[in-house]
């Protein structure tokens, strides 16, 4: 493999003790691996007051720098965020451990034994952006999967994370499992990202946790496996068979209970026959949500009739094809179940979808079409996430059909391999 700069160098350098980590982490028993992890979220919350001043550096300079409100949300941390990532941390300890379950297998008719089973994908690269929980999160999914993990975070939060991953490596020191389990990517230039992507050979799969222009960056330029994850333009569409009061609930929450995060509603559809008494209601509450909402012609001649108190604007073509990450909505009146399957197949990222609607038929025919990773009924999108499905902390949302789709827990983390036994077999 042939080194252009001093970065490539440090950067094969770091693969090389995570890959030499991963080979003595692939054969540790699950108590060592859970004793590990139990240290970690351990030393998280005693050591949360350094963690913080860290970040407050990170966030310091986002304000400065003119950062969203919504991305400073996402970079913040707080004692009690703190509290919340080690709990997650905590309750990948209890999930059980993939590596080595048979997934299928059986005696051959010639007597082989053929077992197929699990173990861990080697060393991961993760490229993310400025979410610093995800440091936590996906060092321990790595772990308890066995897994070495690289973390290359965004320079946006490169205090939060060097704290974050000096905590979580003095943490594994006396444990049994091997410090450069857990490495953090040198460098806070462009050049290190790509360094990591053409890392073929030493890297076995990357990751990009982010937004679109992230995502396709990695796809493009990188000669490592990736997985996709992250981006998620997410619908809710309000069937002519919805109870008002369940889908006003539900597109409020959607869209409003968090709104930096990938599972959030970015647009809401409306069955015709029921946009008149629906849509009061929803923007009523979208208001006193403080939400701005982008609406289509019908949307704004039916606010205008009705004082809602809700911010409506004009939208237009961008605004369908739009993950806000804040607190905007795109809503649009269709005329039945198959425009806004229509609209969705335009504009999806192949997140997460949702149909509020008490027709079985119709909910049966939306589940049917709809090609994204999740699809909820007469819920949130905000339920697709890992520790909402009960897989403990997730690596990401995978948008994508191979390796993964779906909330990459523990499971997702691995991949497999056959084991044949036999007694002299020849062919």
């Amino acid at each position: 493999m042939t080194v252009n700069s001093d970065i490539e160098r440090e950067i094969h350098a770091v693969a090389e003790r995570a890959g030499n980590a991963a080979v003595d982490l692939a054969t540790l028993s699950r108590s060592v691996k859970d004793t590990a992890l139990a240290a970690i979220a351990d030393a998280l919350v005693k050591r949360a007051d350094e963690i913080t001043a860290a970040n407050a550096e990170d966030v310091e300079r986002a304000r400065r720098d003119g950062t969203s409100p919504a991305m400073i949300d996402r970079l913040t941390l707080t004692p009690a965020r703190i509290e919340a990532i080690a709990d997650a941390v905590r309750e990948i300890v209890e999930l059980p451990d993939p590596v080595g379950e048979s997934v299928r297998g059986g005696v051959l008719p010639n007597g082989l034994d053929l077992r197929q089973i699990r173990v861990p994908l080697g060393v991961i690269g993760i490229i993310y952006e400025g979410r610093p929980n995800v440091t936590v999160d996906a060092a321990a999914l790595c772990l308890k999967s066995g897994n070495a993990a690289l973390l290359r975070g965004s320079s946006s939060a490169y205090a939060s994370n060097t704290a974050i991953v000096g905590v979580l490596r003095d943490a594994l020191e006396g444990t049994g499992v091997p410090v450069d389990a857990i490495q953090m990517v040198p460098g806070r230039t462009r050049e290190s990202s790509t360094a990591l992507m053409r890392a073929r050979g030493l890297v076995d799969v990357l990751i990009p946790r982010g937004g679109r222009s992230l995502i396709q960056a990695v796809v493009r330029d990188s000669t490592v496996p990736v997985i996709e994850t992250g981006e998620g333009l997410c619908h809710v569409y309000v069937d002519v068979d919805a109870d008002l009061d369940k889908a006003v609930a539900i597109a409020v929450n959607a869209k409003a209970q968090r709104c930096s995060v990938c599972n959030s509603a970015e647009t809401l559809l409306v069955h015709d026959a029921i946009a008149e008494a629906f849509l009061p209601k929803v923007l009523a509450a979208l208001a006193e949500a403080e939400v701005t909402v982008h609406g289509d012609r019908r949307v704004l001649e039916i606010a205008e009739a009705h004082s809602t108190g809700a911010t409506v604007v004009e939208a237009d073509e961008e605004d369908w094809a739009t993950e806000y990450l804040s607190m905007d909505l795109a809503v649009r009146v269709v005329s039945d179940v198959d425009e806004a399957l229509a609209h969705i197949r335009t504009y999806s990222t192949r997140h997460t979808e949702a149909i509020v609607t008490d027709s079985l038929s119709t909910s049966r025919y939306f589940v049917a079409r709809v090609d994204s990773a999740a699809v909820m009924v007469n819920a949130s999108t905000r339920f697709t996430d890992g520790g909402e499905f009960g897989f403990g902390a997730e690596i990401g949302i995978s948008t994508q059909k191979l390796h993964a789709r779906g909330p990459m827990g523990l499971t997702e983390m691995t991949s497999t391999k056959y084991v044949v036994t036999g007694d002299g077999h020849v062919r």
